[in-house]
């Protein structure tokens, strides 16, 4: 019952309008189903084969996450289901999702990446980037793709300043990029902070959270 309680007491800290996505990679069916019975319902994985495995048995009110870097080649074996697809860095990987959520007559939900982190390791567009990918006009041709915010990683760093700057840039670029809609184009997500920063992000203007260790305990690998 401890997963129970630990989704009971972070939806208390936080507001109703942040978005708590419960990060359940490498984490069994039974652990999922005890938060799913707290009444959450958004959850997130970084592997594809393993959130189809999961959609096959659990609940499908259930609203999932893809989390991990996106490889375009797998894409379809989640586009009939996936809920909001985080991390997208590239046009190639718009256009393989548009592709794929056209077979299924749906709009899939999307998240562009932004790099704010000093790390080289991370993933993402430059700011420079997201703009003029959202200001082209390959994105209008994609139909069957919204893009609903930008997600962005802190570095991971015990320099509390440095993450607050890094989380602050991006609520920046979030604020002036909110401005532009079009058919496809309506950013209403800020997605930053995970179990270490959260409360960091949140400050920073983030309303979207993906919180695992806080609420599954600590992982018995790194996947």
């Amino acid at each position: 019952m401890l997963i129970k309680k630990n989704i009971i007491d972070f939806k208390k800290n936080i507001d109703n309008s942040t978005i708590l996505v419960a990060v359940s990679k490498t984490k069994p069916i039974a652990d999922i189903k005890e938060a799913y019975d707290a009444g959450h319902r958004a959850f997130g994985e970084n592997k594809v084969q393993e959130m189809v495995n999961k959609y096959e048995v659990l609940p499908k009110d259930i609203e999932w996450h893809m989390i991990g870097h996106m490889q375009s080649n797998k894409i379809k074996y989640m586009a009939s289901f996936v809920h909001l697809i985080h991390g997208v860095d590239s046009i190639k990987t718009l256009k393989e999702i548009n592709k794929q959520a056209k077979k299924h007559d749906r709009i899939i939900s999307c998240l562009l990446q932004v790099k704010i982190a000093k790390e080289e390791t991370k993933f993402g567009l430059s700011f420079k980037e997201t703009e003029s990918l959202i200001n082209s006009e390959v994105i209008d041709t994609l139909q069957n793709v919204k893009i609903a915010g930008l997600m962005g990683m802190a570095s991971f760093t015990s320099n509390e300043n440095q993450i607050e700057d890094e989380f602050a840039s991006l609520r920046s670029l979030f604020d002036k990029l909110k401005e532009i809609e079009k058919k496809n184009i309506k950013l209403e997500i800020l997605s930053m902070g995970m179990s270490g920063d959260y409360k960091i992000a949140l400050e920073n203007g983030s309303n979207m959270i993906r919180v695992g260790s806080a609420i599954f305990g600590a992982r018995n690998y790194i996947a």
